[in-house]
């Protein structure tokens, strides 16, 4: 009996195998070739940052960050970092490694896992939480709390996720 019903079973595999068409259309699939360079930085490196308490004469007593020395060599140099899209407001946006809800503002993270973004040319429009990978001139700040510690210029969208 067992038998019977295991080639029973292998009878109607094989039937309902064989009773699928070939799709006679044949569709021509071209892909543009597209070359990504890989992140310049990472944010495991942008997070390997150390902060110093000093006096400062608008805020009283600050911690100013101390960024690694590796992050200092790129100083001024173009760079690709992949992350996520925040809005700061009409005007800027920061490029973040946490999406929105978990990002700087909003989460537990600090202020060395987003990068302020200026844009070359026109700012193009941008939702949040987009995923995407920038390329710009990296500068980095010790100094001005007002500031970002780092920032991206002259930002141009490598590529869009």
């Amino acid at each position: 009996m067992r038998n019977f019903i295991k080639i029973a079973l292998a009878l109607v595999v094989f039937i309902s195998l064989m009773s699928f068409e070939k799709n006679s259309k044949t569709e021509k699939q071209t892909f543009a070739k597209t070359t990504v360079a890989n992140d310049t930085l990472t944010w495991k490196l942008l997070g390997d940052i150390k902060y110093v308490r000093k006096k400062h004469a608008t805020y009283g007593e600050v911690e100013f960050p101390q960024v690694n020395l590796k992050l200092k060599g790129y100083h001024n140099k173009t760079v690709y970092l992949t992350g996520f899209i925040v809005p700061i407001d009409s005007k800027n946006y920061a490029l973040s490694k946490n999406v929105f809800a978990s990002c700087f503002f909003c989460g537990k993270s600090g202020p060395e896992t987003i990068t302020g973004l200026k844009f070359k040319g026109s700012l193009p429009k941008l939702k949040t939480d987009t995923y995407l990978t920038i390329k710009g001139t990296f500068k980095v700040n010790e100094t001005d709390v007002d500031n970002w510690i780092y920032n991206i210029e002259n930002a141009e969208i490598v590529s869009k996720k």
